[in-house]
């Protein structure tokens, strides 16, 4: 019997990687990765060259250019083009070359500043975005768009999923360009191993946020997928996606605070309020994807120290 072709886009990625570690897990496919090297996603020409020659079947849409909030406030111009670029090559490659299942990945940044909390689905395009990630989330929710119009136009079974803020091993642990979890990691272990009296933490605190681990991401896509057609198309009536996430937050400070103690760190903690801190609240409504029977199944507690333990096993890579 022939192998299913799948074409993770993003493998090396914390995402993409965490994708092609649960289809392997289930060996019934046949798994197709590129490099960047081997195939530059914003070159046009190249993709379709590449769907025209490797007669893929299906598609997880994973690579993206991602930060945190000084990367993304340093360079929109590179975070709303590259994006844009990978989608529409990959989305219209796709369609083009017959490829009849695709799934994208967004992020929870698509939603308003202030949505209702927590975040239905429903609150896509209601209101403002947080600025300082508004061209990442633009280009985000056009990827969204260019799904839903191509199940609309031509009928592709081309699906999406909005995971909430993620984590896990793979994760990116550079000093300026990653996000809260791993950028707390990598500080606490390091004041830890140079007996600092202070960690320093951007913001009051008191944002919230919802943290999912990587791995039950990963699951959660190939639970999408694995839905029949009409049950999916019948759970994104009201909107063209499914939010993923474990359906409950807490404060950065609360965060810090657990980071601080599994990392060993003893010293204090010190809040720079001149710091940005991004939307005061984001939790998403999951009770859609719950409803079709998917739930998560990391606790933040393993899920920091098995991430924990993989970055220490992996910091040669990130002294810069």
């Amino acid at each position: 019997m022939k192998k299913t072709r799948i074409f993770v886009a993003g493998h090396r990625g914390m995402v993409g990687s965490a994708i092609v570690r649960a289809l392997m897990a289930r060996g019934k496919s046949e798994i197709i990765t590129r490099t960047h090297h081997e195939l530059d996603l914003t070159n046009q020409h190249a993709v379709e060259a590449f769907f025209a020659q490797e007669k893929i079947d299906e598609v997880y849409l994973a690579a993206a250019k991602v930060g945190g909030i000084l990367a993304n406030s340093s360079y929109p111009a590179d975070f709303i083009y590259t994006n844009l670029m990978i989608q529409c090559n990959v989305i219209h490659a796709a369609h083009n070359a017959g490829v009849d299942r695709l799934l994208f990945l967004g992020s929870s940044c698509i939603y308003p500043k202030f949505a209702p909390q927590p975040i239905p689905e429903e609150a896509l395009l209601t209101g403002p975005l947080e600025p300082t990630n508004e061209p990442y989330a633009i280009a985000k929710i056009a990827g969204i768009k260019l799904c839903e119009s191509y199940r609309r136009q031509y009928g592709r079974d081309y699906r999406c999923v909005m995971p909430t803020n993620l984590y896990g091993p793979g994760d990116n642990f550079h000093p300026t360009d990653s996000h809260v979890i791993p950028a707390l990691l990598r500080r606490f272990h390091e004041a830890k191993l140079a007996n600092a009296a202070e960690v320093i933490i951007w913001g009051s605190g008191s944002p919230r946020r919802e943290f999912l681990h990587v791995d039950d991401l990963a699951a959660a896509c190939l639970f999408v997928m694995d839905l029949d057609s009409a049950t999916y198309s019948a759970s994104t009536q009201a909107a063209p996606h499914l939010n993923v996430g474990c359906g409950e937050d807490r404060s950065i400070a609360e965060l810090a605070h657990h980071i601080a103690r599994i990392t060993g760190f003893t010293g204090r903690l010190v809040f720079d309020t001149s710091k940005p801190e991004g939307t005061p609240r984001k939790l998403l409504d999951v009770s859609r994807i719950t409803a079709l029977g998917w739930r998560p199944c990391f606790d933040l507690e393993k899920g920091l120290r098995q991430t924990y333990t993989w970055f220490v096993e992996n910091a040669g890579r990130w002294r810069e």
